[in-house]
């Protein structure tokens, strides 16, 4: 399967949090990480190094493109379809760029009942988000269309007695309620 073809199955599309992100472009860091983890497999089960090859390039990179599945594909030796089917299956990979500030609101049992429902719409109001127009199970992530805001709702954040949780990007939030929503925001503005 070529990128071509790749891209036309799926297509990252384009959000207004691309802006944030530089193409992905291999480096010489990543090819000595994607090295690193290969290394750590028998030649025959270098495709067992695809997890952490794929969590470096989306932390370094933001989400996840056509390109650098593609790349991933290459290096671990498969077809590009085999990558895809694990960014597919794990619900923490992006294929399309987040905002610069990206917001995963707990929505298990816990936080629902705490709020979280009300803060995600707050949230949402407050930066111009419209999560009605999503395919909340191919592409959950809705972007405010600056570009600086993203949110998703993610299940267990594993803090059900302080409930309502947020992550924003990998800082952890305890107790944040909808009438705490513009002070969250607030704090990542200045």
């Amino acid at each position: 399967m070529s990128s071509s073809t790749l891209e036309d199955l799926v297509a990252s599309p384009e959000t207004p949090g691309t802006k944030h992100f530089a193409p992905f472009a291999p480096t010489p860091e990543l090819e000595a990480e994607a090295d690193k983890r290969i290394a750590q497999f028998p030649e025959d089960r270098k495709r067992s190094a695809v997890l952490p090859i794929l969590h470096h390039i989306q932390h370094h990179h933001g989400f996840l493109s056509a390109e650098a599945i593609d790349w991933t594909a290459k290096r671990i030796g498969v077809e590009p379809i085999r990558v895809l089917e694990v960014v597919t299956f794990y619900p923490g990979f992006r294929q399309s760029a987040p905002g610069k500030f990206h917001i995963r609101v707990c929505r298990t049992l816990s936080c629902a009942m705490g709020g979280s429902y009300e803060l995600m719409d707050k949230l949402c109001e407050i930066t111009g988000i419209d999560r009605d127009s999503l395919d909340p199970h191919h592409h959950p992530i809705a972007v405010s269309p600056c570009g600086t805001w993203s949110v998703e709702f993610a299940e267990c954040l594993a803090s059900c007695g302080t409930a309502p949780v947020c992550l924003v990007n990998d800082d952890f939030h305890e107790g944040v309620a909808a009438d705490k929503a513009q002070q969250l925001l607030d704090s990542y503005s200045s």
